[in-house]
């Protein structure tokens, strides 16, 4: 188990660091394929499997991403949740097993 503070931390990583280089690393490979997609079309009538192969594997690598940056970002608000419910149990707990000691009435 982690503390509210861990959870924070986490969240904060997910959003400074983990987000933003899975974006980049997504497109990354946007430029070269379409390029090499452009190579490989048909050319008077003829052309290579090639090029419709790249397109789809592009696709769906486009869909990919999109899903990590989904379930990422569901991870983070998750991560910030926890943590306001724990420190929010926390301090319910606390509150709730200090009770009047006569100790307190002296």
């Amino acid at each position: 188990m982690s503390s509210p503070a861990q959870n924070r931390a986490a969240a904060q990583k997910i959003e400074t660091d983990i987000e933003p280089q899975t974006k980049d690393a997504g497109a990354a490979a946007d430029h070269d394929t379409n390029t090499a997609v452009k190579a490989f079309q048909p050319k008077d009538g003829d052309g290579w499997l090639t090029s419709a192969a790249l397109k789809s594997a592009h696709e769906t690598w486009g869909h990919q991403v999109g899903n990590l940056m989904n379930r990422l970002s569901y991870e983070k608000s998750a991560l910030r949740g926890n943590a306001t419910l724990q420190h929010g149990t926390d301090i319910g707990v606390g509150s709730g097993l200090r009770g009047i000691s006569a100790l307190d009435r002296l």
